[in-house]
């Protein structure tokens, strides 16, 4: 267990006002005490009271967590596992629920009797996870370094007649190849009018001269995500509307990633992006926040968006990444990861943003 983040989540209970929660979120439980395992459809839970050890209840089909955690409730298939869970929860106070917690396990605790309330309290663990410790944040940087790589083999992808499937399928053995652990999410490769699609999934689309080719990827190392975009022409010169695209796009992200510091709220993040897209005449087509959380999952609580109003503070990690999409003609984006340090922020990804035909 690591006792350290353990203490941070019983502190985050404490601030709202629970002495006892159930985290239900398998990431979250392997980050609490090092046990990583997907229960598939079976249940499986830590409980957490401020002032008594945790306990991991867990179906015999899967590993033993003992290593991990001392206090372990072993289930069988036949057994009840909200009977098992109602013994060792406080009746008389509240009960805090994580936002993983299926229906079917939930109600039947409710009508256990097996609090007197229950709140949702993922935050008290999402709090903790925001904040990446220094190894944390290595491991990050080193799953960028990965993707920086990566970027430069995509590029040499770019062929005429390749395919967006052909490109995305390959990638994941790219970075198997390069010491990754494969894709952190699925990745987005769009070519031509497709680009101008945000979440575009790769299909047979064919690249041509004169098309943009957009490459949104990730790996994962360690546990830990990494993504970054970069945006391609192919096979001749852009016009000079490409270029005032692009040129704002890169001066958004920079000018977001300069001010990202302690202090600054997220939305001041992602009010700086968006003030350099209107000036250029494009505000209506950047169509979403600026950026999101990210650490052991690709998305992670938080974003980088007007609504988002708290300050950023040392070890939260986030994307930058700006874009202007013009329906049936383009889109661009630029992404980084950017780290808040004690002083300032780091930017995990080193590949150039400068505008680069191939091919021309």
């Amino acid at each position: 267990m690591n006792v350290q983040r353990l203490d941070r989540v019983r502190q985050n209970l404490r601030d709202l006002g629970l002495t006892q929660t159930v985290v239900t979120d398998p990431v979250s439980i392997a980050y609490l005490t090092g046990y990583d395992n997907d229960p598939m459809e079976r249940f499986e839970a830590l409980y957490l009271a401020v002032d008594s050890e945790p306990v991991l209840f867990v179906n015999r089909l899967f590993p033993d967590p003992g290593d991990c955690v001392p206090n372990v409730v072993t289930l069988y298939d036949t057994d009840d596992p909200v009977a098992s869970l109602a013994q060792v929860t406080i009746a008389e106070a509240p009960l805090g629920i994580d936002r993983t917690m299926e229906a079917r396990w939930l109600l039947p605790l409710m009508e256990a009797g097996a609090a007197s309330s229950f709140r949702l309290a993922s935050s008290a663990v999402d709090d903790a996870r925001a904040r990446k410790d220094a190894d944390e944040r290595e491991a990050m940087a080193a799953a960028s370094a990965i993707n920086d790589r990566a970027m430069d083999w995509l590029k040499d992808q770019l062929k005429t007649g390749v395919t967006e499937r052909q490109i995305a399928e390959a990638l994941e053995g790219e970075y198997r190849h390069l010491g990754a652990d494969g894709n952190s999410f699925d990745p987005i490769v769009s070519f031509g009018a497709n680009a101008a699609d945000p979440h575009h999934e790769p299909d047979g689309t064919a690249l041509e001269p004169g098309m943009v080719a957009l490459f949104d990827v990730g790996c994962r190392l360690g546990g830990y995500c990494a993504d970054m975009t970069r945006t391609f022409f192919f096979g001749a010169e852009p016009d000079e509307e490409f270029r005032r695209v692009y040129e704002a796009v890169e001066a958004a992200n920079a000018a977001a990633e300069q001010v990202a510091a302690p202090g600054v709220s997220f939305a001041a993040i992602d009010r700086a992006a968006r003030e350099v897209i209107e000036r250029a005449g494009y505000g209506e087509y950047f169509t979403h926040r600026t950026g999101h959380s990210i650490g052991l999952e690709v998305h992670e609580p938080g974003d980088v968006s007007s609504a988002h109003t708290a300050p950023v503070e040392p070890g939260m990690c986030f994307s930058v990444e700006p874009g202007i999409y013009l329906p049936g003609r383009f889109g661009v984006r630029i992404e980084d990861l950017v780290c808040v340090t004690e002083d300032g922020s780091q930017v995990l990804n080193h590949r150039p943003k400068d505008l680069e035909v191939v091919g021309a």
